[in-house]
């Protein structure tokens, strides 16, 4: 339909209201799908008129569309369902099960069944998540609240809950306009014309000598405007864009607020649970770019693909899982049958001395076993947990005093030792920052071990620096606050200053830089409890609100990104822990339980999306978020300051505490001490073997009893030397002393002997139920939640494997233990790729995933497509060949770039947004067979068929350097083997894998640094991949055969033999093609198989790891006995 005529489908709507014609009014603008009259809509929710709801909204979208309208048709449909089980109306309530949420559970079969639990039940408000489920009337309230909200988030409804701007009886004016104009052309015009019909051109009659008025002055219509027109509804539409749109996160809290798209939604998952109306808007509808494309998250229907215009991606947020529906909360990853206080750390595991008093902690982003601290005495460490060793420790100290401004310097020399106030990883784990309260923040680059070197010393604030984040506003920057009362923002790379942020008038205490997709803002609090907000320009603050009672106060999200919390005490000793509802800059809820005269502030953090902790009247004080009182308080078995310091890891199984006695207790829960008990294995070390008898002192602190099935293995072997520490009467940490060899002349004579694994019973394999047909696995990745697994045939079809939630894993994290399901939408499609005429056998697969596990990019010689994971449906398809796409891959800080490696050998920079290749990089000579980002050094890594690789500067484009692998010449390399690249974690370090070799560069400069070429008898490498720590490298075989190697040194300590995962089968030859790794699980890996099979295989839970480094003694030279699959002997 053309514009016009949508134009007058728009008045004839307008005109029918004003006609009082109200059933047709809706009629039609369901059956055009032009305009979603929201206020229609409230009064039939509100009225409980369901066929009418579902009616309207079916001209507009259907429940598979894209998780929005399944929110919103399964919210009217729960309802509908809990109204006819109010109404003791049995028989309804079946019938509504059967005919209208059967079909949810597809997507989330646990969640059906609870709904269907809810028969059995005298009272459906028995049910925990339903216990606050009020009458019909103020429940149909809460769900119409959320159901707006999506609607408004959803990408199909997009400028369709705005009427346009008319003046009234348009229609009836613009009739008067064309009878004016036929009136004027009379031949015998009349004064006064008598209209009679508009079925024909209107002509006067015979003339009578009168003239006619040119123009009408007089309406002929007698178009009189009508008071109460076509409702406005400017309250629903989208508003003009802004100069400097802000996240609808920080509209609310405006005092006058600038436009901004629209109020906040979420497509979070569905349950039972009543809806949460502080779910936050995951999408907004006027991109803050004023560009018009579409992005991923609106390519969720064919027919919005179907408009004339190109689509892009925008920046994701992470933590969109694949699965949308796990159960019951609104606006939260996990739903409240997940967990429970029996999954908060509350075991003492471990203490940790420090000498002074512990001002801040952070664990590592990757190792999360890794814990930073910072002390009031200026003192940073890092701690490994696994082994208690302290393996680092800096002394504050001015790098450039000669640099220091007389003001620093001036502080310096007083008797005050510099205080650390905050210490924090970066998102990748390879740097971290330390703010002091002496001026200064010392930013150091972290390279494993002890390895730790200053990076970057900045003169930051006039007196003390209070506190400091990372954040990527373009690249990563630090963004620091002082006692000065400024914001600043730094490059975290250069230390230049980007941004200085004035406003406060007191110093600034906090920040809390977040972004809400690709808008990035910074929350700032100051001593005397206001709250600002700011947008990376030089606009001024955003939002000036009151913490609650004027507190100090420290705000952070929920670990999705998607809540927001606070907490703080003022100058009375009174504390708040609250939860602020974004939209509407105001206090959703006060949690109950903080003292009332606080000594300090209160110092908190959350967990899981999940839980709040806080430290407070010497307890750590646990929260379920969505309760305001107490879950619980653990003393921490005594000696705990008035307000202690808390931080929790990454995953919410580890919690550190700091103490009385100037130390750090490590709480557990029963995750956390099995990871800590695998940590501990790992951390064995035959070289570095100590005798009980060479300790004085009892140990810091022991493991309790865990789980059985855990095992005692590691006992039988040696006592790791963490379990050996003790403390010197001098109160120094004996964790730092190394611990002397017992024997040395007996354990040098000790010989170190590779772990061979050549049955099932000697670690947990799992082959992935399938039964799709059965062809090679070409490519192979988890999922970056770590809750499925995505394998690509090589007849072009995907299968993905989703593991669910039960007894035996609660996590719902991919494993060997339990089976997955091979999960297929309820339409039964499958994601297929185009293929191009030439042999499928011929065809290079490819495909990536994006960063919130809901796209996946895909070729298989033909076009490239893209998927929607939850539907399989095909969003779009480009780039038909030749040349065929060969590789794909993201750029990291822009979703709209991709890199795609070629056929013919070159590379296409292509921007997905203006759908057009934005250059071509040219120096292969075969097709490209690997590419990799580097957003710390700003290059991309291609390599090639042609055992090239070459590095490329992603500012510009250009070839910065390139190197051919070395293949020695007694190795024959086939004409077009693949050669893989993969940056280890810190970004720097880059694995190369070929068919002859791994291989570990320097990527700057592709200055190789050490090389490793396996034995004949194993055959060629297939494939090979860093551990999500990228502390192994996993490397399959020709022969069946799976070598893990210590990627520091390129030495193998680990052996599976095909028969330890493959049942046996002469006839028929299985090896891997493909392997992946898990991105949380360092000791886990999936293999795809020539067969079609995938298989995952872990150590076993007692042994927790892949076999031991071999000790450097004993790696000297190559050995017979050396290596999974290959020389043991790295080669330079």
């Amino acid at each position: 339909m053309s514009s016009l005529s949508r134009e007058l489908v728009f008045l004839i709507l307008q005109f029918l209201d004003e006609e009082k014609f109200k059933e047709t009014v809706h009629k039609l603008e369901q059956e055009s799908g032009f305009f979603f009259n929201m206020r229609y809509f409230e009064e039939t929710v509100t009225n409980g008129e369901w066929d009418d709801v579902e009616k309207y909204l079916s001209g507009f979208t259907k429940v598979d569309d894209n998780r929005y309208s399944m929110k919103i048709f399964f919210e009217i449909r729960k309802q509908k369902y809990l109204e006819a089980l109010d109404k003791r109306d049995r028989a309804k309530a079946v019938e509504i099960l059967v005919k209208d949420l059967k079909v949810f559970s597809a997507f989330n079969e646990e969640l059906f069944k609870e709904i269907t639990q809810l028969l059995t039940l005298e009272n459906f408000r028995d049910n925990e998540q339903l216990s606050k489920y009020g009458d019909t009337k103020s429940a149909r309230g809460i769900m119409l609240a959320e159901l707006k909200k999506l609607i408004e988030a959803n990408p199909l409804f997009r400028d369709k809950l705005q009427f346009p701007s008319l003046k009234n009886s348009r229609l009836r004016t613009l009739i008067n306009q064309s009878l004016n104009w036929q009136h004027q052309l009379c031949k015998n015009p009349k004064a006064n014309p008598d209209i009679k019909t508009l079925f024909v051109d209107h002509t006067c009659g015979q003339p009578n000598g009168a003239r006619a008025p040119s123009p009408v002055t007089n309406p002929l219509m007698g178009a009189v405007p009508k008071a109460g027109g076509f409702p406005p509804l400017s309250a629903h539409g989208p508003f003009q864009p802004a100069p400097a749109p802000l996240p609808t996160s920080l509209a609310g809290w405006m005092a006058n607020p600038s436009p901004v798209p629209h109020p906040s939604a979420s497509a979070g998952p569905m349950g039972l649970a009543t809806a949460n109306n502080a779910a936050i808007l995951k999408r907004p509808r006027t991109p803050p770019t004023n560009n018009p494309a579409m992005d991923y998250q609106t390519a969720d229907s064919e027919h919005v693909l179907k408009r004339p215009r190109p689509f892009g991606i925008s920046d994701e947020v992470n933590n969109l899982p694949v699965n949308i529906l796990p159960v019951a909360y609104t606006g939260q990853s996990h739903g409240q049958s997940s967990y429970s206080s029996d999954d908060l750390p509350k075991t003492v595991v471990m203490s940790l001395p420090q000498g002074s008093t512990v001002r801040s902690m952070d664990f590592h982003p990757v190792q999360q076993i890794l814990l930073l601290v910072g002390t009031n005495m200026g003192d940073i460490m890092v701690w490994d947990l696994g082994s208690r060793e302290r393996l680092a420790i800096k002394n504050f100290k001015v790098w450039e005093l000669a640099s220091c401004s007389i003001a620093l310097q001036s502080s310096l020399a007083n008797d005050y030792p510099a205080s650390v106030n905050r210490v924090m990883w970066s998102p990748d784990g390879t740097l971290f920052g330390v703010a002091y309260s002496k001026h200064i923040v010392h930013l150091y680059s972290y390279h494993n071990g002890d390895d730790l070197r200053n990076h970057l010393e900045i003169e930051a604030h006039v007196g003390s620096v209070n506190d400091l984040a990372f954040s990527y506003p373009n690249k990563l920057c630090v963004v620091t606050c002082g006692e000065d009362r400024f914001i600043k923002v730094w490059d975290a790379n250069t230390g230049s200053k980007q941004y200085t942020f004035e406003g406060h008038e007191a110093p600034v205490y906090s920040v809390c830089p977040h972004h809400k997709e690709n808008i990035q803002f910074i929350f700032s609090t100051a001593t005397d409890g206001k709250i600002k907000a700011w947008l990376y320009d030089n606009m001024g603050s955003r939002v000036d609100y009151d913490a609650p009672g004027h507190s100090s106060t420290t705000m952070a999200y929920s670990a999705d990104g998607t809540r927001l919390f606070s907490c703080g005490t003022n100058k009375e000793g009174d504390s708040y822990i609250v939860e602020w509802n974004e939209s509407e800059g105001a206090v959703k809820r006060t949690y109950h339980g903080l003292g009332k005269r606080s000594v300090g502030v209160v110092q908190f953090d959350t967990t899981k999306n999940r839980f709040l902790a806080a430290g407070d009247e010497f307890l750590v004080k646990f929260w379920d978020m969505d309760n305001v009182n107490l879950l619980m308080t653990t003393d921490a078995e005594g000696g705990l300051p008035a307000s202690p310091c808390i931080r929790f890891n990454k995953e919410g199984i580890l919690l550190a505490v700091s103490t009385n006695e100037n130390g750090i207790k490590i709480l557990a829960n029963q995750e956390g001490i099995r990871l800590l008990r695998t940590m501990e294995n790992r951390s064995f070390d035959a070289s570095r073997v100590a005798s009980a008898a060479v300790v004085k002192a009892p140990a810091i602190g022991t493991f309790p009893p865990a789980n059985p099935a855990v095992g005692t293995s590691i006992g039988d072997r040696a006592a790791p030397v963490a379990a050996m520490v003790g403390m010197n009467s001098d109160n120094r940490s004996l964790v730092d002393v190394k611990p002397r060899i017992a024997d040395e002349s007996g354990e040098k004579s000790r010989i170190w002997k590779l772990t061979e694994i050549n049955e099932q019973s000697q670690c947990r394999s799992l082959r992935l139920p399938d039964n799709l047909t059965a062809m090679r696995v070409s490519r192979l990745m988890y999922t970056n939640s770590g809750l499925a697994i995505l394998a690509l045939a090589s007849n072009a079809v995907h299968k993905l494997w989703k593991w669910q939630r039960n007894d035996r894993n609660i996590t719902t994290k991919a494993t060997a233990s339990v089976a997955p399901q091979l999960w297929q939408p309820s339409s039964g499609i499958l994601m297929t790729n185009e293929i191009s005429d030439t042999n499928p056998e011929d065809a290079v697969p490819c495909f990536a995933l994006s960063k919130n596990d809901s796209y996946v990019m895909s070729a298989s010689g033909g076009k490239v497509s893209l998927f929607n994971m939850m539907t399989f449906k095909t969003m779009t398809t480009f780039m038909p060949p030749p040349p065929a796409a060969t590789f794909l891959a993201f750029h990291p800080q822009d979703n709209n770039i991709i890199a795609i490696g070629m056929e013919d050998s070159s590379i296409q920079i292509y921007n997905v947004r203006v759908d057009e290749v934005k250059t071509k990089l040219k120096g292969h000579q075969k097709r490209v067979t690997g590419l990799a980002f580097s957003p710390v050094l700003n290059v991309l890594v291609s390599s090639g068929a042609d055992s090239q690789l070459c590095v490329w500067n992603t500012d510009g484009w250009e070839k910065q350097a390139s190197k051919f692998l070395q293949i020695s010449p007694g190795q024959a390399a086939a004409p077009l083997a693949d050669t893989r690249v993969q940056f280890h974690h810190d970004q720097i370090h880059l694995l190369a894998v070929h068919e002859t070799q791994i291989a570990i560069f320097e990527a700057s400069k592709l200055e190789c640094l050490r090389q490793w070429v396996p034995r004949e008898a194993s055959g060629s490498i297939t494939h090979a991949t860093y551990s999500c720590d990228s502390q192994s490298i996993f490397v399959s075989f020709e022969d069946g055969s799976v070598g893990v190697l210590t990627a520091s040194t390129l030495r193998s300590r680990c052996r599976i033999n095909p028969t330890a995962y493959l049942p046996p089968n002469p006839s028929l030859r299985v090896y891997p093609l493909v392997v992946a790794a898990h991105p949380s699980e360092p000791n886990q890996f999936a293999l795809g198989l020539t067969d079609g099979g995938v298989c995952v295989l872990e150590p076993l839970e007692s042994e927790g790891k892949w076999g031991t480094s071999p000790p450097l003694e004993n790696g000297a030279g190559p050995s017979s006995t050396s290596g999974a699959a290959g020389s043991d002997q790295p080669q330079r």
